[in-house]
């Protein structure tokens, strides 16, 4: 662990910094699988609101 002095003695423990690295773009598949992520995620959202809007007209 560093350690750092400071005036009057007192010791500073810092935590150690990851790396820093470039992010790179998503490639082509990844893109697709987002895409298809997305419409899932849209239908299973649709369903659930229209089982729930059917159930409460029911009585």
């Amino acid at each position: 662990m560093p350690y750092t002095n400071e005036e009057g003695g007192r010791l500073n423990n810092f935590a150690q910094e990851p790396k820093v690295y470039q992010a790179e773009p998503p490639t082509a598949e990844q893109k697709r699988n987002y895409i298809i992520l997305g419409v899932a995620a849209t239908v299973l959202v649709g369903g659930l609101i229209f089982v729930a809007f059917s159930v409460s007209h029911l009585s």
